[in-house]
Parts: structure tokens; sequence; C-alpha cells
């Protein structure tokens, strides 16, 4: 198997990866040509497992049942995209010249800059598997923070809102979201890869992990990890909740479990909400709900304009929950009548299902 492996990605590397490189004069900045050959094969798997094996779940144990699936068809084409695409050109056409010109680059990732792990705990370079499940760790707290800043920060929530607009949350959503987001977001985690010592090929290795973990956490399907690991580890039931469209009634009850992977950060810093039932997703702001009438190009020409109307204001740049008004104004959702939106038809539930233990005291902030 891993002979096979290694023959395919040689192959697609000599016959594919080397003469488009060649042709875009690219030989020499972006990375070994057998490592992107291999992170496509990795894409390609990933997209499999999504196709396979999550969605096969979401039609025998939906969380919610819909009569058609029309709303998650431009997230499927966005993934597609973005897997065998624009995350591979990122990577490696961008990150990759750029952690080689500051020092970066290499196989086993740097351990001269101040906060590099292997200066400060040399003996993880002995125990690579151990390494790098302390670069994971950090990873992902780093992103936990980063995903409550998305939600925080009015120009940044104009951007991660085409995330949340889905009505139809299902395994190809992770992927969704505007192109400036994603750059942002790849650009944070991949200054603290950098910070931390983190080879090129490690920070891909990362990032697949993450991505593949989220199309399962993002799949509309009733499945927990129980209540010992699902304190530990995100999981669809637990994500969801984060997805949930406002509750007028608790209107700051959508503010929870922000973990990418780690569910254990929202428990210890007191965002993690357990035990509800499954909630229709998506946002109650009108303008960003119009998202779901848009298809792929629509759906990015609308974020940046929700973004432009944001990051120009000083209302933008002021931390707090908001929805979009007129020219797309940053406005404080308690300005809102959060009773006056509409609000889609409840989620079928089995009565097991109604139980509520919600680890934290009523609703975030």
């Amino acid at each position: 198997m891993f002979e096979w492996w290694s023959h395919t990605v040689s192959w697609l590397s000599a016959h594919g990866i080397v003469p488009l490189l060649t042709f875009l004069h690219l030989n020499g900045l972006a990375g070994d040509p057998d490592e992107i050959s291999e992170s496509l094969m990795i894409a390609a798997l990933q997209i499999g497992i999504i196709a396979f094996l999550f969605r096969p779940l979401e039609s025998l144990l939906p969380a919610e049942k819909w009569q058609d699936r029309r709303l998650t068809k431009v997230d499927m084409q966005y993934t597609l995209l973005m897997l065998l695409g624009i995350f591979p050109l990122f990577s490696y056409l961008i990150l990759t010249p750029i952690s080689n010109y500051f020092g970066g680059g290499g196989d086993s990732g740097g351990d001269e800059g101040l906060f590099s792990i292997t200066r400060w705990i040399p003996a993880l370079n002995d125990h690579p598997l151990a390494l790098f499940v302390v670069y994971y760790v950090i990873y992902d707290l780093v992103y936990y923070w980063m995903h409550r800043l998305q939600h925080a920060l009015p120009w940044w929530w104009a951007l991660h809102s085409m995330h949340h607009s889905q009505r139809q949350m299902s395994c190809w959503t992770n992927d969704r979201g505007s192109l400036v987001d994603g750059f942002l977001q790849s650009m944070v985690l991949a200054v603290v890869g950098l910070a931390i010592g983190v080879a090129p090929t490690e920070f891909a290795w990362l990032m697949l992990l993450g991505e593949l973990v989220q199309n399962f956490s993002h799949a509309n399907v009733r499945i927990g990890f129980g209540p010992v690991f699902g304190r530990m580890f995100v999981d669809p039931k637990f994500h969801r909740l984060h997805h949930m469209l406002v509750d007028p009634e608790r209107p700051g009850l959508h503010n929870c479990n922000f973990g990418q992977v780690f569910s254990l950060w929202d428990v210890i810093f007191g965002t993690a909400l357990y035990g509800m039932a499954p909630r229709p997703t998506g946002v109650g702001d009108p303008t960003v709900d119009a998202d779901n009438d848009r298809g792929l190009v629509g759906l990015h020409w609308a974020a940046f304009r929700r973004f432009l109307g944001a990051v120009t204001r000083p209302s933008g740049w002021k931390l707090g929950e908001v929805a979009f008004g007129p020219d797309y104004e940053p406005i404080p959702v308690d300005q809102w009548d959060v009773h006056g939106v509409g609000h889609h038809a409840p989620v079928s539930t089995t009565p097991a299902d109604v139980k509520v233990d919600a680890v934290r005291e009523g609703a975030a902030g």
C-alpha cells in the first residue's frame, strides 16, 4: 500500500507538477514537487472521505431532515475548488516561498527562532510524532482565539459571516468562506507556525488534518463523542450549536463552541454548550442570510461588500456582535429587534435529544 502511494506520488510529480512548475518558472521556489504531489493526493483522499463516508452518514443519521439539498451544492463546488486548487496554490506558491525567504524552509522546520519548540525542548527532535502533537495543540489554541475574534471584530465578521449564512449545514460547509477570510486565517496560522518552527510540509499536514476533522464536525449528523471525549474533542452535535440560528428568547446562546478540533478550549474558557437539541442553522441578519440566494461568485462579492462597509467605518473596529444595515454599516445587535427577523422551521428531534445539560450558565456574551 505504501509502495503504491509512493509510486503514485512520484508519477504525479514527474508528469504533472514538475512540468507545471517549469512552465510557470517556479522551479526551486515552490518547494519539493513530490510534496506538492502528495498534498494534492491527500486532498483527493479527503474529498473521497467526505463524499463516500460523511455524506452517506448524513442520510443515515441526519440531525436535520431536508426536502432537498439545493443550498449545499455551492458548498460542494467550493470545497472542490479549495482542496484541489486554491489551497495547494496558496500553500506552495505563497507560504513556502515566504518561509524560505525568512529562513523557515527545510523538512524539519527551524530551531533558531525565539519561540521555536525544539529550541526550548530539544528532546522533541527525536520524537517527531510527539512534536507534531505539540504543534497541533498550539495551532488549535491559536485557532480558537482567532475564531472568537472573527465573531467579535465587525469587519472580520463581515467576511466570516459568509461561512455561517448556510441554512443547510453539511459535510461540505467547512470550506465555505470568503477568500479574504481564508487568506487572513492562513496568514495568522502560518506566522505562528513559522514562529514555533513548523516546516512547510508539517504546516500542510496540520491544515489538512484540521480540515478533515472540521468536515466531519460540520456534517448534518446527530453524532456525539459522549460525556468524556465530547469534553475534549469537537463533534458534530457540539459544532452544530455554534452554527445555530439566533434564539430571540436567548439572543446570546449561539456565542458558543468556537473550538476547531479540541472542545477543551471552550470548556476551559467558558464558551462550551452541551446537551441542546439540534437547532436550525444560519444567521438571523437578513443582509447575511441573503447569501443563500447567491451563487459561488455572488457569495464572495456580497461578503467583500460587507467587509468594505465595515472596515472603512469606526464601528467596524469596535468589538461586539453586529448586524449590517444600509450600505453595510455595522449595527450592534442590541439595537435590532431579533423577534422581527425571519426564522426557519424547527428541527425535528427525538425525545432523547430534548434534554438540556449546558456546561456553562446561560449564554456567553
